[in-house]
Order: C-alpha cells, then sequence, then structure tokens
C-alpha cells in the first residue's frame, strides 16, 4: 500500500496517470466520432444508433446502465487528468522557482513537438476544452442551450429524435463555429497530449520517433476532420 501512495505521489506515477487517463479519453473521442458518422446514413440509423447505445449490454445491463457506467469511467478519467496535469505544472514551477532558472523543455529535448505551439497552448487549450465538453452536455445532452422553445426533442419511451437534435442545433451557424473552434483547440491538445503518452510509455526512442510522431498526426487529424465535417455538413445541406 505504501508503495502504491510513493508512486500516486511521484512524478512518474502522476505522468502515468496522466497518459492512462488519456489513453482512455482518447479512445472515447474516437469511439464517438465514429459513432456519429451514423448521421451520413439518415435519420432512422442515426436514432437507432442512439437507443442502441441505452440498450447496450441488455439482458445482463439494464436500461441506460451501460451509458452511465461509461459516464462514470469519463468523469473520473477527465478528473484524473485534469490532477496530475495540474500537480505535475505546480511541482514543475516549485523545482523551477528554487532553482531560480528558467524552466527547461520536457525531457530535455529543446527541440522536440513538446516546445511546438501546440506544447506551449496546452493549459488554455484545456481550458476552452471544459468549457467546450459542459456547453455540449447542456447542448445535445439536456438540450437546454442552443434552441429555441420546444425545439430540442428529449426521448418519449422508445422514440429518439437525436438526428433531428442535431441538425437543428448545428443549424446555428454561431454554434457550429463554435464547435469547430473548439475541435481546433482539441486538436492542438490532442496532438501533444498522445505525443507525450507515448514519451510516458518510453516508446520515443530515436527509431521510431518519426512513426510516433506521424501516428499522433493522424489520429488526430482523423478525429478532428471527423467532428467538424458534422457542422459543416448541417450547414451545407448535406445533412438535414
Amino acid at each position: 500500500m505504501t508503495g502504491v501512495m510513493t508512486l500516486y505521489r511521484s512524478s512518474i506515477g502522476k505522468k502515468a496517470i496522466m497518459a492512462v487517463s488519456g489513453l482512455i479519453l482518447v479512445g472515447f473521442l474516437a469511439i464517438h466520432m465514429y459513432g456519429n458518422t451514423k448521421m451520413y446514413q439518415g435519420p432512422e440509423a442515426f436514432n437507432a444508433y442512439a437507443a442502441g447505445l441505452r440498450e447496450f449490454g441488455y439482458p445482463v445491463l439494464g436500461h441506460e446502465h451501460f451509458l452511465w457506467l461509461f459516464r462514470i469511467v469519463l468523469i473520473a478519467s477527465v478528473t484524473l487528468h485534469i490532477w496530475s496535469a495540474t500537480s505535475l505544472t505546480l511541482t514543475s514551477r516549485k523545482s523551477t522557482m528554487a532553482r531560480g532558472v528558467m524552466p527547461r523543455a520536457p525531457y530535455g529535448r529543446k527541440e522536440t513537438i513538446v516546445a511546438s505551439y501546440a506544447a506551449r497552448t496546452m493549459r488554455w487549450g484545456g481550458i476552452l476544452i471544459a468549457i467546450f465538453i459542459i456547453y455540449h452536455l447542456l447542448h445535445f445532452t439536456f438540450g437546454v442551450v442552443g434552441y429555441g422553445s420546444n425545439e430540442f426533442q428529449h426521448a418519449h419511451g422508445d422514440e429518439y429524435q437525436v438526428y433531428n437534435n442535431v441538425v437543428r442545433g448545428f443549424s446555428v451557424w454561431p454554434v457550429s463555429a463554435f464547435y469547430i473552434i473548439a475541435m481546433g483547440a482539441l486538436g492542438l491538445h490532442l496532438f501533444h497530449g498522445i505525443w507525450s503518452m507515448f514519451q510516458t510509455l518510453g516508446w520515443n526512442n530515436g527509431n521510431y520517433d518519426g512513426f510516433l510522431r506521424g501516428l499522433a498526426m493522424v489520429i488526430t487529424a482523423v478525429i478532428i476532420i471527423g467532428n467538424i465535417s458534422f457542422p459543416i455538413a448541417v450547414l451545407a445541406g448535406i445533412v438535414k
């Protein structure tokens, strides 16, 4: 138990927590984006997908049990990710101030992606992403923002109108613009986060640096381009 607490409080342990929680969040983003591509198949397929998520695991799991289990895991991952990142930043600042020297690039490499624009904007990008997550939940999950009176259609029994909610929500161009801007911030955060995760896992040796950096770019591009395509498709009239 003492060893676990020591690891938990150490920089290595916090980096491991940030990497694992980040891996869970990246996996969620990829699955979430892929699931949302069903809107291109039309309202019937998209609404069936929404209904299927609520009945996933039946009859072992009850109605929406899987969703709530998944939400608990996501909330825990987000909380641990923010805590570990904040704790590591504060520890680094204290160490830097104690030494009286300018901070060096993480991992001792000045010319790596860690010193890039993406790395330098992780803080404000994280804040924007947090604001976006709150708005996204209030918008598409609860329907309390971004809609006119009685526009958001809540589920009635086994009937879901998720497709219509998405189309109506993205039809408001300032809302779509905010989503696209938020995806830009998420892209920078994702790229640096995935790359840092590879470093934490010890995969960033000289033989694989180029491949892993390219892999981080591809994963980020697939998730971000997929997500940006949804509001653009609605505004362009492709999905209506």
